[in-house]
């Protein structure tokens, strides 16, 4: 039997059904600005083993619940255990961020890559959704989340983090079939995987494609696109949200997909993101994540001026890209509670 949700609020945001306020989350509130999380992630070997110990991950994930308010949880995990469990292997190095043993460039590298059973490669991200879901207890619900696959992709052609990803680019040009053979690979993956995840008890999912924006509007529409679209048109049990971070182009495009949710970046004109998404999706973003840097009064003025611009229904109040790790937990707590308070 499925328990019963005390605070529904983001999902029926989602749906598009009325909700008596606007709900709040962040994107990567688990971990990072928390002196909890830190806690344990320093008494650990590496970021590595905290994403794949459930008990740790479950841990971390329902710190921001206790201690920040928010209205949803977000397991605690990476984009990049997806290509790990396809073979290619990669290590978080401090100061740097994720380096990758091996690179995807020809059609070996592609014939490589496995088409893994998340049952079995991928088992701890859904261990740690189910203890999530026990320890919740209906307080609110758990999203699930996975990269879209041309950020994927990014990754491991580049073999690592980049300003511009030009190898990854570069095939788009080079040999495009080659692209259009990992990217379907990366999609049928992410798909099983995201399946698993709501198997597991994720109420609902988010398709993150951090570096939508690097490519031009004609290139996003082939290589990114259609293989979010096929993402989204393989799920139907749960709420989705697609955050294509600097796909302004694309974004009338984006809100045609089968989602519930778009998300928009901190650039977006918020009216005109509306306008060109419409009414019959639920809008999640998207507050400058530096603007928890600004005083009190200042960050509780934006937080206002954004709820005024989205209004009281049909979305969902985040930030427009993930929280900075330096950010103070107290400026976190005070966006939070303004969006709470807040009287449209």
């Amino acid at each position: 039997m499925k328990l019963q949700l005390k605070n529904d609020l983001i999902l029926r945001a989602a749906r598009g059904e009325k909700v008596e306020r606007v709900p709040v989350w962040l994107m990567r509130q688990a971990g990072r600005i928390l002196p909890e999380y830190r806690a344990v992630r320093n008494s650990l070997s590496g970021f590595k083993e905290l994403v794949e110990t459930p008990e740790l991950a479950c841990e971390v994930t329902l710190q921001p619940v206790d201690i920040l308010g928010v209205d949803a949880a977000i397991i605690f995990s990476d984009i990049l255990v997806v290509p790990e469990a396809m073979g290619v292997t990669y290590q978080m190095k401090k100061g740097v961020g994720p380096i990758f043993e091996t690179t995807v460039r020809t059609e070996r590298d592609a014939e490589s890559l496995i088409i893994p059973d998340p049952h079995d490669k991928l088992r701890y991200v859904s261990d740690a959704i189910s203890l999530t879901k026990k320890e919740l207890d209906g307080r609110v619900p758990l999203i699930g989340f996975a990269g879209a696959p041309w950020t994927i992709f990014s990754y491991i052609v580049e073999g690592g983090g980049s300003k511009t990803f030009s190898n990854a680019r570069k095939i788009l040009y080079q040999n495009p079939t080659l692209a259009h053979s990992v990217l379907n690979k990366i999609t049928q993956t992410t798909i099983t995987y995201l399946k698993a995840q709501i198997e597991a008890g994720a109420d609902m999912v988010q398709v993150f494609d951090s570096w939508a924006g690097i490519l031009p509007k004609k290139q996003y529409e082939e290589f990114a696109l259609p293989y979010i679209k096929e993402i989204c048109d393989s799920i139907d049990t749960v709420p989705k949200t697609v955050f294509s971070k600097g796909a302004y182009r694309s974004i009338s495009e984006i809100a045609k997909l089968n989602c519930n949710t778009v998300g928009l970046d901190w650039n977006m004109d918020r009216k005109e993101g509306r306008q060109l998404v419409g009414n019959e999706r639920t809008l999640q973003g998207n507050l400058d994540p530096c603007t928890l840097y600004a005083p009190d009064e200042v960050l509780v003025k934006e937080t206002q001026q954004m709820l005024e611009d989205f209004g009281s229904q049909r979305y969902i109040a985040n930030l427009g890209h993930g929280v900075y790790p330096d950010t103070n937990p107290e400026k976190v707590k005070l966006f939070i509670e303004t969006v709470k308070k807040h009287q449209f």
